[in-house]
């Protein structure tokens, strides 16, 4: 009867220690999915608009800081007016990103005066590349703020 306890105690230890190791590779698995770059998020703030002649020079910082290298993200942008009116649409190369990088890239909306900037909508990304990056995956990692008077969203 001593040897089958034995032999009992050392089948229940067994289990338990197969229990542990797939409650580990478990949760380490959901750790990665969790933490992987496939959803970290692509900040883009509006951070500055100054004048600069006819046009409204843009500052936007991209930060990429948890997400992988993008050899192309090019996003169409409208500025609407105080109003509310849609008043100029550009399409903007924000790329390339480093991997686990922030940058910062500017360029003008020509024919426009800054304090009429009321609002700069996200309205698409036309291109997204690199790993297994697509224009929609990148839209939907895309999160927006504003450091500026005027909004800026998606």
């Amino acid at each position: 009867m001593m040897q089958g306890t034995r032999g009992m105690m050392r089948a229940v230890r067994g289990i338990g220690m197969l229990a542990g190791i797939a409650l580990t590779l478990t949760m380490t698995g959901a750790v990665a999915q969790e933490s992987g770059t496939k959803g970290a998020p692509l900040k883009i703030e509006l951070n500055r608009l100054e004048p600069a002649g006819e046009a409204c020079r843009t500052y936007m910082l991209v930060d990429n800081g948890r997400g992988p290298a993008l050899k192309s993200l090019k996003v169409d942008l409208f500025a609407f007016d105080t109003e509310g009116v849609a008043q100029k649409r550009l399409a903007v190369e924000l790329g390339p990103l480093q991997e686990k990088k922030t940058v910062v890239r500017l360029f003008d909306f020509t024919g426009l005066a800054c304090p009429k900037v009321g609002r700069i909508l996200l309205n698409d990304v036309l291109a997204c590349e690199g790993g297994d990056a697509s224009r929609e995956t990148c839209l939907e990692r895309i999160e927006t703020a504003t450091k500026t008077p005027a909004a800026f969203d998606r």
